[in-house]
């Protein structure tokens, strides 16, 4: 049993060390194609016909090197060996994010709630696959919203493990497809012909962030509509010199 399960998590790493492999080699054949976008609209008096495409085929190349980030940041995230481990603090890093995120927040007319508790919430890391889990799960708060509605993000620190909960506002959702959420490409059903709403990666790079520091994340559909996650992960010790 012990061999089975020594192959199998062979097989998983080598998996894994192909998809960062195969999307960081993708990356350049994207560059020369951009360039060449750009030569073929530098030209002068470029047909509107011709502009009109490089700026329908720019769209799906930032789409594809979109896509192909995440892959990386999965991939990294699943190998669970990071460069940068040290202790976070999650209020900090939330802050950061939603303040990052104010003018697509105020596009949108969204109200923020911040519930964050007394005690700082911290967790040790790589800071910035924690930044990433936050991002998306604010951005997902944000594309997976109704204009004017509301968001709410709070940390709560020790004793005994942090957590992250953002709660968003909403039409409601059904429990079952949710739970499923957090699986590569998976998107609600009413959303999976929305082409302008990601490939469906962010909330299951949550989720592989959320398991490589040995964390918890969980998704729960609101009775009164809208989504509730909550990220849960090990706590760590206030830093030396931080005021407590």
């Amino acid at each position: 049993m012990d061999g089975l399960l020594a192959r199998l998590e062979s097989s998983f790493a080598a998996q894994r060390r192909f998809v960062a492999n195969a999307s960081h080699e993708l990356r350049t054949p994207l560059a020369t194609m951009r360039a060449a976008l750009d030569v073929a609209v530098a030209k002068p008096d470029p047909p509107a016909q011709t502009v009109a495409l490089a700026n329908r085929l720019r769209t799906e190349l930032d789409r594809m090197d979109r896509l192909l980030e995440n892959f990386l940041v999965l991939a990294r995230a699943q190998h669970g060996e990071f460069a940068d481990r040290g202790p976070v603090h999650l209020g900090d890093l939330l802050d950061a994010t939603v303040a990052a995120r104010a003018a697509d927040i105020a596009r949108r007319n969204l109200t923020v709630l911040d519930d964050g508790g007394p005690d700082p919430a911290w967790t040790e890391g790589s800071r910035a696959l924690l930044a990433r889990m936050a991002e998306n799960l604010v951005d997902n708060a944000i594309v997976h919203n109704v204009d004017g509605g509301w968001l709410r993000v709070a940390t709560r620190g020790g004793p005994g493990p942090v957590r992250l909960v953002l709660e968003t506002g909403g039409p409601v959702l059904d429990q079952e497809q949710v739970a499923r959420l957090a699986r590569p490409f998976e998107r609600l059903v009413a959303e999976r012909t929305a082409s302008d709403r990601g490939a469906g990666l962010g909330l299951s790079i949550v989720a592989a962030i959320v398991e490589a520091h040995g964390g918890r994340l969980e998704l729960y559909a609101r009775p009164e509509g809208g989504l509730r996650v909550t990220v849960t992960l090990p706590a760590a010790a206030v830093p030396e010199g931080v005021p407590r």
